[in-house]
């Protein structure tokens, strides 16, 4: 049995030999991070960390010739016998001496223009030499925090679970991933995961994927929330300056120009630094590019700083990007963040033949217990070695959390932040309880005070109990809304019940009933926030209401990949309601309220015998059935569940058909069917065109009630709530278009993301974009109504970029209707 036990950690224990390891220093003796380490003539490769520090996996013994390669450094071959394992190797790099005397070019003015010629000449060339690849990829994923105040916003912030040290300094997130990846050209990639972990979370799994992290500079573009130029883009003399610096021969006795890259413009989508250019072949060495965050609209970030490293095989004669290391700042509220994400590609097989369906909608999955292997493993599979700091990390959190995992540790946690504080009533509170997965939660009364014309103030706090299962995939919720309308004198519970089966498909059947004040419209244009303000200040009282006793059972699941389906069939009760109120904080307005009714201008009485009602009193039984179609849609496979991933080269389509029978006024039954298609196309760096098509049809309505017509988002308010304007008519009036017959909406709107303002002196400095729009609406027997929309996106000051304002003109057949301005704030609808 001892035999057996000493032999087992023999085993266990040979891949830790298995290793080549040292440090990388300056003449100086300064550690130089992020060195590229290749075996020569392999794809077997590593990446030292930030202390210099390395490990290459190395598993027999013999005579082996290293690369080390960094940028600013000169490239040093080294032999080496390795005798036994593990064996150490420390290295010494020298600074690059540059020589641009070496430089042949025909340019008689700019040499780095010539170069950059060529390489966008030989751009498409040059990625086509690798096609396809299969390689082992590793990466690993640090977050910091820095200087971190004791309040933010008044709130304690602690230690965040042991991530801070006494001066607010640490690292909140570390983890790391060993995976293989196969890609092809030109956009088909699968990885998967072997090997996972996540500091202080042994049942985690890593958010790191290759695909996220694809940073290729042959392609003319970038991808980040505003498309960045490539230094090599067919395009990219209108956006850079470039300067060679200086140039160097590798050790094989290629030439590489070092070519300094500098914007034009201080706000356009590009990038500052270096790239590293092969003389006669044109191919990237390395790129050692920064982009701030205003530049790619990630306004929280900072800088993002993108290096990569380009090794050469000379039996394949290919160079391959063996590492990458991308560095981010970021801040918010005087709070400092860094994030070091790197990776390393080796063991590479170039263009080969993949087996039919290789490639699928599927782009990363992971391995059985690929979060349960021991650190003999990640001992030998790392092959860029931790740093202290990020050791010390896994041991302090991976201890920590053997604690707060026992019983009184979590009782313990649960007791601190169950405290009930004076702000818990009006704001909201929240009871959990951890062991037993469950938490109560009650939703404060300020949240959700709001006043219309029908109710005056009212409140509407809501109480749920939610009960998860073990890994909080699953849950059952069940729970109450109350409303109170202090002018109507009415108070109003709805309950819910709802179960979601699982992360996978997202299966939910929810019940749901009881007595509630709902729009007109059930997409619910008009924000309760600004129907208050509007209505207590300035007397336009917007937001019409009716009463509904329903109950309503519904269902949604994503059935295949990309396929959603919904449906749901509900008894509700339907009645009008009026105004209860005239106040208004305007004590000597003149101006009356407006009709509770959609369908008058104002009410001829406040007695009930003298009101017109919109719609009678009904009962009608509904059913609907819809399907959301994502074309093209991606995933990814997590353990825990599914991650869509939208596929912008398509379209998404809705279907929808509803109908209403039964009802105790037999021509309020209808059929109606709809249909909406939505649309993002990306132009290059030019911005974003967004489309929205929308149509449908009613059959057998010709006197429905007109809580059932067709409404259409309408806006009078001149103020927007949204970031995009693809499913609202600014200037229409929300119920002047309803209808109960066929209809047709068109919407697109082109954000330039800085394309054009970028260009106007002056106002390239403040970084707003410019959206110009147009809005259509056609219905039987009118005019068809449209809106011409020009404005400003990205607008503010800094980081607070949350506003946008247009200019907008509005016509119908006969001609100009109306012009004005609307004041877009985009946090509105998070708000309520």
């Amino acid at each position: 049995m001892k035999k057996a036990i000493i032999l087992f950690f023999l085993i266990a224990g040979l891949p830790l030999l298995a290793q080549v390891k040292g440090r990388i220093t300056s003449k100086k003796g300064e550690p130089i991070p992020f060195v590229s380490i290749v075996v020569a003539d392999t794809y077997n490769g590593t990446s030292s960390n930030e202390d210099g520090s390395y490990t290459l996996n190395i598993k027999e013994k013999g005579q082996y010739t290293l690369i080390f390669q960094s940028i600013g450094y000169k490239t040093r071959n080294v032999v080496t016998d390795i005798a036994s394992l593990p064996h150490t190797l420390n290295v010494t790099l020298e600074e690059e001496q540059f020589n641009l005397n070496e430089v042949v070019v025909s340019s008689k003015d700019n040499p780095a223009d010539d170069v950059i010629k060529k390489a966008i000449e030989n751009r498409s060339a040059n990625a086509q030499r690798i096609t396809s690849f299969d390689a082992d990829y590793y990466s690993r994923g640090v977050f910091r925090l820095k200087n971190v105040p004791k309040k933010i916003l008044g709130q304690n912030i602690g230690d965040l679970g042991s991530s801070l040290d006494g001066s607010g300094n640490g690292i909140l997130y570390l983890s790391e991933t060993v995976s293989r990846v196969k890609y092809q050209s030109p956009d088909h990639i699968t990885e998967r995961v072997i090997a996972s972990k996540v500091s202080g979370d042994d049942a985690g799994f890593s958010f790191n994927n290759a695909s996220a992290a694809d940073f290729d500079f042959y392609d003319n573009y970038i991808p980040f929330e505003r498309n960045a130029v490539s230094p090599i883009a067919d395009n990219a003399f209108g956006y850079y300056d470039y300067n060679l610096e200086s140039s160097f021969y590798t050790n094989d006795k290629q030439l590489v120009n070092k070519i300094r890259v500098t914007p034009k413009r201080e706000n356009s989508p590009t990038f500052n630094g270096y790239i590293y250019i092969l003389e006669n072949t044109w191919q990237l060495y390395a790129v050692d590019l920064t982009i701030k965050g205003s530049q790619m609209e990630q306004e929280l970030i900072n800088s993002l700083n993108i290096k990569q490293n380009y090794g050469y095989n000379a039996k394949a004669q290919v160079w391959t990007k063996n590492t990458q290391v991308l560095n981010f700042e970021a801040g918010l509220f005087g709070l400092s963040s860094s994030g070091t994400f790197s990776s390393v590609y080796s063991n590479f097989s170039i263009n080969p033949e993949f087996k039919p369906k290789t490639f699928t909608a599927e782009i990363q999955s992971f391995e059985d217990g690929a979060n349960k292997k021991p650190d003999s493993y990640w001992r030998s599979a790392r092959p860029i070695p931790l740093t202290p700091e990020e050791a010390g990390d896994y041991r302090r959190k991976d201890s920590l959390q053997e604690i707060s995992s026992t019983p009184a540790a979590i009782k313990a946690s649960d007791k601190e932040r169950n405290k009930f504080k004076w702000t818990s009533i009006p704001v909201g509170y929240a009871y959990h309880n951890s062991e037993e997965n469950w938490d109560i939660s009650y939703t404060g009364i300020i949240r959700r005070l709001a006043f219309n014309s029908v109710q005056a103030y009212h409140l509407s706090p809501g109480f749920y109990f939610t009960q998860y299962n073990a890994d909080r995939t699953a849950y059952t919720t069940f729970g109450t809304d109350l409303s109170y309308g202090f002018a109507e004198k009415r108070f109003r519970i709805t309950g819910t019940i709802a179960h979601k089966f699982n992360n996978f498909s997202r299966r939910i059947v929810t019940l749901n009933g009881g007595t509630a004040i709902e729009q007109y419209n059930p997409e619910k244009p008009i924000n309760k926030i600004v129907n208050s303000i509007s209505t207590l200040f300035f007397r336009d009282n917007y937001m019409k209401l009716y009463d509904n006793q329903f109950v309503r059972l519904s269902y949604e699941e994503e059935i295949v990949n990309g396929i959603q389906l919904n449906g749901s069939i509900e008894y509700t009760r339907k009645r009008s309601l009026f105004n209860n109120t005239n106040f208004s904080t305007l004590k000597d307005a003149y101006k009356p309220y407006t009709s509770n009714n959609p369908l008058l201008l104002y009410d001829p009485a406040t007695e009930a015998d003298n009101i017109t009602h919109a719609f009678e009193k009904h009962n009608m039984f509904r059913a609907s059935i819809g399907t959301r179609i994502s074309f093209g849609q991606k995933y990814i496979t997590r353990p825990d569940g599914k991650e869509n991933i939208a596929n912008g080269k398509y379209p998404r389509l809705f279907l929808k058909y509803e109908k209403g029978f039964a009802s105790s006024i037999s021509d309020y039954n209808f059929d109606h069917i709809s249909a909406k298609v939505n649309y993002d196309l990306t132009l290059g760096n030019a911005g974003e065109l967004g489309l929205s098509f929308r149509g449908g049809k009613f059959f057998n309505s010709d006197n429905i009630a007109f809580t059932d017509y067709k409404h259409f988002n309408g806006n009078q308010t001149h103020i927007g709530k949204s970031e995009r304007y693809l499913n609202v008519f600014n200037f229409l009036p929300y119920y002047s278009h309803s209808t109960n017959d066929s209809y047709l909406e068109v919407h697109a709107e082109h954000n330039f993301k800085g394309f054009i303002t970028n260009a106007i002196p002056l106002m390239n400095k403040l970084n707003y974009y410019l959206v110009a729009g147009y809005h259509a609406l056609a219905i039987p027997d009118r005019d068809p109504y449209m809106e011409f929309t020009v404005g400003l996106d990205n607008v503010g000051w800094g980081k607070a970029r949350f506003l946008r304002i247009d200019y907008i003109r509005s016509y119908n057949g006969s001609g100009f209707i109306s012009d004005g301005v609307i004041f877009g704030l985009t946090f509105l609808d998070i708000l309520e």
